[in-house]
Protein backbone atom coordinates (compact mmCIF):
# COMPACT_ATOMS: atom_id res chain seq x y z
CA UNK A 1 0.00 0.00 0.00
CA UNK A 2 1.42 3.25 -0.86
CA UNK A 3 0.93 6.66 1.21
CA UNK A 4 -0.09 9.57 -0.66
CA UNK A 5 1.31 12.82 0.33
CA UNK A 6 -0.78 14.97 2.21
CA UNK A 7 -2.71 18.09 0.75
CA UNK A 8 -2.11 21.45 2.06
CA UNK A 9 -5.62 22.45 1.07
CA UNK A 10 -6.55 22.75 4.71
CA UNK A 11 -4.43 25.47 5.60
CA UNK A 12 -6.41 27.44 2.61
CA UNK A 13 -9.88 26.54 4.75
CA UNK A 14 -8.69 27.37 8.05
CA UNK A 15 -10.20 30.71 8.83
CA UNK A 16 -8.02 33.35 11.49
CA UNK A 17 -9.18 33.77 14.71
CA UNK A 18 -10.06 37.45 14.66
CA UNK A 19 -10.36 39.53 17.52
CA UNK A 20 -12.96 42.16 17.38
CA UNK A 21 -11.98 45.48 18.64
CA UNK A 22 -14.01 47.82 20.18
CA UNK A 23 -13.89 52.03 20.26
CA UNK A 24 -13.30 52.55 24.02
CA UNK A 25 -15.54 55.48 24.02
CA UNK A 26 -18.94 54.40 22.55
CA UNK A 27 -18.16 51.00 21.68
CA UNK A 28 -18.36 50.94 17.90
CA UNK A 29 -16.38 47.93 16.22
CA UNK A 30 -12.92 49.14 15.18
CA UNK A 31 -10.19 47.96 12.83
CA UNK A 32 -6.84 48.34 13.29
CA UNK A 33 -6.52 50.24 10.01
CA UNK A 34 -8.96 52.84 10.45
CA UNK A 35 -7.21 56.86 10.78
CA UNK A 36 -8.50 56.79 14.34
CA UNK A 37 -7.56 53.44 16.25
CA UNK A 38 -8.38 52.88 18.79
CA UNK A 39 -11.17 55.59 18.35
CA UNK A 40 -13.87 54.72 16.07
CA UNK A 41 -13.42 58.47 15.30
CA UNK A 42 -11.93 61.73 16.27
CA UNK A 43 -14.53 62.88 18.84
CA UNK A 44 -14.17 59.88 21.02
CA UNK A 45 -10.52 60.46 20.76
CA UNK A 46 -10.91 63.88 22.11
CA UNK A 47 -13.27 62.75 24.35
CA UNK A 48 -10.80 60.22 26.09
CA UNK A 49 -8.17 63.10 25.66
CA UNK A 50 -10.70 65.39 28.25
CA UNK A 51 -11.39 62.31 30.37
CA UNK A 52 -7.12 62.08 30.57
CA UNK A 53 -6.65 65.44 30.91
CA UNK A 54 -10.04 66.17 34.04
CA UNK A 55 -8.46 63.06 36.13
CA UNK A 56 -11.07 60.54 35.67
CA UNK A 57 -8.14 58.24 34.32
CA UNK A 58 -5.23 57.63 36.41
CA UNK A 59 -2.29 55.48 36.18
CA UNK A 60 -0.77 54.72 39.59
CA UNK A 61 1.22 52.45 41.14
CA UNK A 62 2.72 51.97 44.93
CA UNK A 63 5.28 54.47 45.66
CA UNK A 64 7.87 52.34 47.91
CA UNK A 65 10.41 54.70 48.07
CA UNK A 66 10.41 56.11 52.04
CA UNK A 67 12.24 59.56 51.35
CA UNK A 68 9.59 59.92 48.19
CA UNK A 69 6.93 59.13 50.71
CA UNK A 70 8.30 61.23 53.10
CA UNK A 71 8.21 64.34 50.35
CA UNK A 72 4.78 63.57 49.14
CA UNK A 73 3.57 64.13 53.13
CA UNK A 74 4.21 67.73 52.75
CA UNK A 75 1.85 68.03 49.25
CA UNK A 76 -1.13 66.07 50.59
CA UNK A 77 -2.33 68.72 53.24
CA UNK A 78 -0.60 66.94 56.14
CA UNK A 79 1.84 68.92 58.62
CA UNK A 80 4.90 70.61 57.72
CA UNK A 81 8.44 68.61 59.25
CA UNK A 82 8.73 71.22 61.67
CA UNK A 83 5.58 71.82 63.09
CA UNK A 84 3.34 70.14 65.22
CA UNK A 85 0.06 71.75 63.80
CA UNK A 86 -0.12 74.20 66.42
CA UNK A 87 -0.81 77.71 65.41
CA UNK A 88 -0.63 79.51 68.85
CA UNK A 89 3.29 80.19 68.08
CA UNK A 90 2.32 83.95 66.91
Amino acid sequence: MQLLPRSNNYMATKKKSVKLLRCPTCGMLVRPTDEDFPFCSDRCRKIDLGKWAMGVYKISSPILDPEVLDDLGGLSGGQSRGGNGDSDDH
